[in-house]
């Protein structure tokens, strides 16, 4: 495409771009930009070669690395000497101190991850000290056991190259730099990592082969994150810009001709330029518009049709995308709901290269999701089908969820189905087998996987071949791996039907023509607590009807009919209709005498287990009319004594004046139908203490006349007393709390509890529970001025009080408010929360904060007590996060603390079953039950 030279198209790069995107060219950045004067293509190398001492590399001799913490130290030395004056000696004894400890917290990190290589947060916190201290020898390694184990963040891959980066020197360092990013982009999708990868390619363009390089390096960063809606916009401006500056140094002087070979050199560059244009207005991004009038200023002739046909079809595709991500830009991480919804739209769209980047920015956000991993692998598995990206996928999901043995079996049939080599195949089996799974059937699925992989490589036309013998090397490993290892972890083998053994066995008989050794596995199959079941047996004897013969199957199905206990009358039916085909009258008789002496003798054996469990439902029915009739007659004695108290008043009286205090008397007695403004106070205002403990309480005694007597009728127009009607409208629920779990010996509750709740809000009157012999009974109600003081009360629940926790609930009555619930923790699974028990009854809180929040970040800690307050040794530890609570729940199962084996699972606590009607009337001086509240 030729040019006029009175008016260049050269582009003006933004100042940002020169000022972080493309260091390398800050020298020369005024020449392009203020004027269109061209640059020669050895000035813009010469730049690049100077952009080259500017940039360095961490060397690999420690002696320089310390020669570099000195420098550092110097420098910060001089600062620090600019500013307020210090002792010298203070400084030299504070720096000391702190060295000393942080470098015993530094061996005490590298102790520990002696002890236990996987734990996560410990690498991440030896990292950042070493960082700190300047130790940089000891951080490249630390760094590099780290990403060995586990998939590094952008964080710390970002630190790591910035680090490596500062200190380069040669350009042998450069390479393993470049290695190092190698690394790097293979852990997650990171568009910032590959525009660092990209800058850094920028300032190697001078050596041989530099420009090339560069642009192989944008155009992986485009592949693998140029269709990130929010960020891609950012790589795609980088190489065309890069590409832009490339432009002006293959511009001849202005007024000058240029030679052919110029001319299409120029021709070249200008074709990359607008070729670069046209991708990226065909891929929907935020901010098109503005590439779209970019290009249509920079183009002499115009944006071609077909591009802005391309342009139309991506803001439309854009358009679709927007809601989902709006949604990802307003949601909490790890925004998993979000991320779903918008891989089923981009699945339903059936773009591959959209659905894999979905994939991508959501396992960079949710890469402890198992699920995520799986769905990814399988759509790649059968999509895709890619073996570079297929088998990069499958590598990291195990990396990031080594756990999970699922992954582990797809990433086995992935390198199957690619063509991996032997060796790489059994060198990740080895690692699944060190993964630690949780469950003991999945070291017998990845072991059955494994074997499937090896009974395919064997050729069974060759009577003998070395890959036989692997396959049958690796069945009796199996065997022993699942018996020792598994059996010594999980207390069972995961095998319980030896299905190993059996596809072993019919392995021997198919393939290999080999019964003996067949039969020698069904009889240790059988040897292992199979025998009792008729569909091993029926199993074994299908196998011997295939590729045995009649004596053996005869053999097989009367040591059946002998060993069967769940279903003997199939078997013996088996066996009567393999006779009636194969066998003689010898034979027919023969198995009609077993069969029959077996049924006879299970049908004795039936008889007497129903005889005893007859025997048993006849006494539990005499227990339960037992039970019956005690209840009733515990029942009508209750009624007796009730008529008893009513007949001695005087001595009920003073009971209730010693529970109630001197106002309490004990109500009059009146007839049916009788109704007064008095009674219903009382009987509206003690609703809620009856609905909690059962009965109600006395109503203050009217004034009584001269002459009263026991069945007199009061006078109707007898007024309550003022005094009394006033004290028992003060008692408001709303405005009161039920304080129960005290001790019984409590002296002064009144007090104590006045004392302690003062600092809630003012307390209007506390009012202690006791029999009618004045003992108290362990609970009280706590009223206040103001209903705001309730909420600040329920605070103090589970506070110690005389050496016990102290219940602190709402006063509600479960008579009027029968679906009201109190009890304050949820009965749901909650997954950001872990339960441990087998704690050590010593246990703190402190000693439990430091023993998770190495996994993650701890909110809140709740140690489980019985109601004296004694531990019970369990708790429950609330993370921020799903994902850190399943790394605890993997890291802390079955770990040792103070001698005590942890037992460490998501918290999913069964249904709490609430009394959803008030408790029955009990007799008086019954002893009432504690509020679920706080339970």
């Amino acid at each position: 495409m030729p040019v006029s030279w009175d008016s260049p198209p050269v582009f003006s790069p933004s100042p940002a771009f020169w000022l972080h995107e493309l260091p390398v060219f800050r020298a020369s950045s005024c020449v392009v930009c203020a004027s269109p004067a061209p640059v020669s293509r050895q000035i813009a190398l010469n730049m690049a070669a100077t952009g080259n001492e500017e940039q360095t590399l961490l060397p690999d001799i420690e002696e320089e690395a310390e020669g570099m913490e000195r420098e550092m130290e110097s420098e910060e030395e001089e600062e620090e000497g600019m500013g307020v004056e210090h002792s010298e000696e203070e400084d030299e004894d504070d720096t000391s101190e702190d060295e000393r400890e942080n470098e015993a917290e530094i061996q005490r990190l590298e102790e520990q991850l002696s002890i236990n290589a996987f734990d996560y947060n410990c690498h991440v916190d030896l990292i950042k000290l070493l960082r700190q201290e300047g130790k940089l020898h000891r951080l490249r390694k630390a760094r590099q056991k780290m990403s060995e184990l586990f998939p590094l963040t952008e964080e710390i891959w970002l630190d790591w190259l910035k680090d490596e980066i500062r200190l380069t020197e040669d350009e042998s360092d450069r390479e393993k730099v470049y290695e190092l990013f190698e690394r790097a982009v293979k852990d997650y999708m990171c568009p910032e990592i590959w525009l660092e990868y990209v800058q850094y390619s920028i300032g190697g363009m001078g050596s041989q082969g530099g420009i090339e390089r560069v642009r192989s390096v944008f155009e992986r960063a485009l592949t693998a994150v140029g269709l990130h809606m929010t960020k891609g916009t950012s790589i795609w401006e980088a190489y065309r810009e890069f590409e832009i500056v490339i432009l002006s140094t293959v511009q001849p002087p202005p007024g000058s001709v240029p030679s052919q070979e110029q001319q299409e050199l120029l021709n070249t560059q200008l074709d990359r330029i607008h070729t670069l244009f046209r991708r990226q207005l065909a891929v929907p991004l935020m901010d098109m518009e503005g590439t779209y009038a970019e290009y249509s200023d920079w183009a002499d002739d115009g944006v071609p049709d077909t591009v802005t046909h391309q342009y139309r079809r991506a803001l439309q595709q854009l358009e679709k995308c927007k809601p989902f991500e709006e949604a990802l830009l307003v949601s909490e991480p790890p925004k998993l709901a979000e991320y779903q919804a918008y891989i089923d739209f981009e699945m339903k769209e059936g773009d591959p290269a959209r659905v894999q980047i979905i994939f991508e920015r959501a396992l960079a956000e949710n890469c402890l999701v198992p699920d995520l991993w799986i769905k990814y692998t399988a759509y790649l598995d059968r999509q895709l089908k890619i073996k570079d990206l297929v088998l990069s996928a499958h590598e990291r999901a195990v990396r990031n969820c080594p756990w999970t043995m699922g992954l582990w079996k797809s990433y086995l049939l992935a390198l199957e189905r690619h063509g991996a080599d032997h060796q790489t195949v059994t060198d990740v089996f080895e690692k699944a087998l060190n993964a630690g799974f949780i469950q003991a059937t999945d070291y017998v699925e990845i072991w059955q996987s494994n074997l499937d992989y090896l009974r395919r490589r064997v050729d069974f036309s060759k009577e003998w071949s070395r890959e036989l013998d692997e396959l049958r090397a690796a069945f009796a490993r199996s065997l022993d791996y699942l018996k020792q290892d598994v059996e010594e972890r999980f207390s069972e083998s995961g095998d319980l039907s030896c299905t190993i053994m059996q596809i072993w066995a019919r392995i021997e008989a198919l393939h290999c023509k080999n019964m003996q050794k067949a039969r020698e596995l069904w009889d240790s199959i059988m040897t292992k607590g199979n025998a009792k079941y008729a569909n091993m047996w029926l199993e074994y004897y299908n196998l011997e009807r295939s590729y045995g013969d009649a004596a053996h199957c005869r053999k097989a199905l009367h040591r059946a009919v002998q060993c069967t206990s769940d279903y003997p009358e199939h078997v013996c039916d088996v066996l009567l209709n393999f006779e009636r085909v194969e066998g003689s009258l010898e034979d027919w008789d023969a198995a009609v005498q077993k069969t029959e002496t077996k049924l006879n003798r299970v049908n004795e054996q039936r008889a007497r287990v129903a005889e005893k469990e007859a025997l048993l439902a006849r006494q539990e029915e005499e227990k339960a009319e037992h039970r019956r009739k005690a209840k009733a007659d515990k029942k009508g004695q209750k009624k007796t004594q009730k008529a008893n108290r009513t007949g001695d008043k005087r001595k009920a009286e003073d009971e209730y004046e010693e529970e109630w205090g001197e106002d309490a008397e004990l109500p009059s007695k009146r007839l049916r139908g009788e109704e007064d403004f008095g009674s219903t106070v009382t009987e509206e205002l003690m609703e809620t203490e009856s609905g909690l403990f059962g009965r109600r309480a006395p109503p203050p005694r009217k004034s009584e006349p001269p002459g009263f007597r026991k069945n007199q009728q009061a006078p109707p127009e007898a007024p309550r007393q003022p005094q009394d009607v006033s004290k028992e409208q003060q008692r408001k629920d709303e405005n009161s709390v039920f304080v129960s779990n005290l001790a019984f010996n409590l002296e002064d509750p009144e007090g104590k509890l006045r004392t302690l709740f003062q600092g809630c809000g003012t307390v209007q009157q506390v009012r202690p529970v006791f029999t009618m012999k004045g003992v108290f009974r362990g609970y009280c109600y706590v009223q206040f001025e103001d209903r705001l003081a309730v909420p600040e009360a329920l605070k103090l629940d589970r506070q110690e009080m005389d050496g016990r926790p102290m219940y602190v609930s709402p006063c509600v009555d479960k008579n009027k408010n029968p679906d009201f619930k109190v009890f304050k923790y949820k009965t749901a699974m909650e997954k950001h929360k872990i339960f441990i028990s087998g704690l050590p009854y010593t246990c703190t809180k402190e000693t439990l904060e430091d023993l998770c929040k190495q996994h993650g970040t701890v909110k809140a800690i709740r140690l489980v007590t019985n109601r004296s307050g004694k531990p019970k040794g369990l708790a429950y530890v609330e993370f921020e996060n799903e994902a850190q609570a399943s790394q605890a729940v993997l890291k802390m199962d079955g770990t040792m603390l103070e001698n005590f084996t942890l037992s460490v699972a998501i918290s999913n606590p069964p249904s709490r079953k609430m009394e959803d009607k008030a408790a029955p009337s009990r007799v008086l001086g019954a002893a009432m039950p504690r509020q679920p509240q706080g339970a």
